[in-house]
């Protein structure tokens, strides 16, 4: 048992040292200025929902001289909701070019763009008085999230050591879950949840893009983007010197050297020739039900809706902004003790 001890500590000090002050800082300002967006836009638009409406109606009202009708203002609130979906579904078409050609983390200081054209649209259309801003927005900072979800996922891997890159992986859903806790805080009507305000829960999109636009540029790209797509050997080493705390990285960078002669040698796939071939079935079937039962449990639309479901149950309205946010506190626990619990096959 003694002789474990030496063994125990040395490992525990490997695993701090895996964590360097630039693969933390990459990890939390890549995941504040992307994943936690994207849980943010998707809880943001409970909250004013009423707001939102009721300014739609007067500009339909200015527009035409007559109110719009009910089934019209459904349409047009529900066009504004799920277009972040569509918009999302672009993003995540065009991520696999521009990671390529721009890199992973140039992708993620660009697609900060997104970000901001659409805050300052949707924070500017009750001024401007045209509701169409408001979905261009949402359908704007759709194509932000499909981006980030899959730029910065790709982005950590590549920048962590093998032991952690489970970890760091999990930022990535932490986030979405304290941007969905935090779009419901500014949402009390204590905040910004008022008539007059509701812009300005739009307008606070732009303060962790400024903020990872600050950030990453001090960042080294993804090494293994530098060695694979750009060739340049001696730039990856500096980042993985710098992600990875330690002088020699002759390891890694054969590591990637390998993988890419690895690749040479292999034959891409089509999605048709992946869905014929018998050995592949099994594993497709497990990805596309995990997907498929995770988009269709109703979780987004839950984020959505929350105020008008907890309103139909009979909750009391000066209630409900607070049993909101219980949900979305619940889910950062719930995130929290996932991440602490077993394995990823479990959870």
């Amino acid at each position: 048992m003694a002789s474990l001890v030496p063994l125990i500590a040395a490992r525990r000090q490997r695993g701090r040292n895996d964590w360097s002050i630039s693969l933390i800082t990459a990890s939390l300002a890549g995941a504040f200025g992307s994943s936690f967006l994207y849980g943010y836009n998707l809880s943001v638009v409970n909250a004013p929902t009423v707001y939102i409406k009721k300014f739609y109606n007067e500009t339909w009202e200015r527009r035409y001289n007559q109110s719009i009708t009910e089934q019209s203002l459904t349409l047009l609130w529900t066009l504004s909701v799920s277009i972040f979906a569509i918009g999302g579904l672009v993003g995540a078409l065009i991520v696999t070019p521009a990671v390529k050609y721009f890199g992973r983390k140039q992708t993620l200081l660009l697609n900060n763009t997104f970000a901001i054209v659409a805050a300052s649209l949707m924070a500017f259309s009750q001024l401007a008085g045209v509701l169409e801003m408001v979905i261009l927005g949402r359908f704007i900072m759709g194509i932000d999230g499909g981006i980030s979800l899959s730029a910065l996922p790709m982005y950590l891997s590549e920048i962590s050591p093998k032991q952690i890159r489970g970890s760091l992986g999990q930022i990535t859903a932490i986030f979405i879950c304290i941007g969905v806790f935090s779009g419901q805080i500014l949402g009390l009507p204590e905040l910004f949840g008022q008539e007059s305000l509701w812009p300005y829960l739009f307008a606070m999109i732009i303060v962790p893009s400024v903020l990872q636009i600050g950030v990453l540029p001090f960042l080294p790209e993804s090494p293994r983007f530098l060695l694979l797509e750009k060739n340049d050997t001696k730039a990856a080493e500096k980042a993985f010197q710098k992600f990875l705390g330690k002088s020699d990285v002759s390891h890694e960078i054969e590591e990637v050297l390998e993988e890419r002669q690895v690749q040479r040698n292999i034959q891409v796939a089509s999605v048709f020739q992946l869905l014929c071939d018998n050995t592949k079935q099994r594993q497709i079937l497990n990805v596309v039900v995990t997907m498929a039962c995770y988009q269709l449990c109703g979780l987004n639309a839950i984020w959505f809706y929350t105020n008008d479901i907890f309103k139909g149950a009979g909750l009391s309205p000066e209630l409900i902004p607070y049993v909101t946010l219980s949900t979305g506190a619940v889910e950062i626990l719930a995130a929290l003790f996932s991440v602490s619990g077993g394995g990823l096959e479990n959870l």
